[in-house]
């Protein structure tokens, strides 16, 4: 995910930095590759060399701009007896790396754009297998209760998306402590 910036750099790069800059500002749709192709310095004939469709710019983007990180289960930060903490942990540490741009462009184009949905799908279903993970070393006792541990931190993951989506939108914030602690009372802890 390193980039070389516009000032030097390759013409793919200066392409790609372009279009994050102009896809997150105005949206995919909105945005022309004569645009990104002023933007980027370049003739517009060139990010079609690199790129013969907009979509690949876009995918391209996606891959190679996003990362989610997927850990073994051993890693995940579990606190016995105390699930609360145990969320707040988890959720300091989204397995999403990518910049605020391209987070803002995931967000925007999941709704329209194959790619884009399939990464978040990925970033979903790693949250959801770490909470739950999470969530049973927390409460050993409580494996016994899949069903509720699951919906726990199903409901979990989609705030922590919520937010992030809500964030990029509105700048706003869901204190992820108070939910993991709302979680937690759920569970009877």
């Amino acid at each position: 995910m390193r980039r070389r910036g516009r000032a030097g750099g390759d013409a793919r790069t200066r392409i790609l930095d372009a279009a994050e800059e102009l896809f997150a500002a105005d949206g995919y749709e909105a945005t022309s590759t004569a645009k990104v192709a002023r933007r980027a310095k370049v003739p517009k004939g060139l990010v079609f060399h690199y790129f013969p469709q907009k979509i690949d710019l876009l995918i391209a983007l996606v891959e190679e701009r996003t990362f989610i990180e997927t850990l073994p289960e051993e890693p995940v930060e579990a606190t016995p007896g105390d699930p609360a903490g145990t969320l707040s942990r988890l959720a300091r540490r989204l397995p999403l790396r990518a910049s605020p741009a391209m987070r803002r462009i995931l967000f925007r184009e999941a709704d329209t754009h194959r790619s884009v949905r399939e990464r978040l799908r990925s970033l979903n279903r790693e949250v959801l297998r770490r909470a739950r993970l999470a969530l049973e070393m927390a409460l050993p006792g409580a494996r016994g209760d899949a069903a509720r541990l699951e919906v726990a931190a199903a409901t979990f993951t989609a705030v922590l998306l919520y937010q992030e989506n809500l964030s990029q939108l509105t700048g706003e914030h869901i204190d992820p402590d108070a939910v993991a602690d709302l979680i937690a009372r759920s569970l009877g802890t």
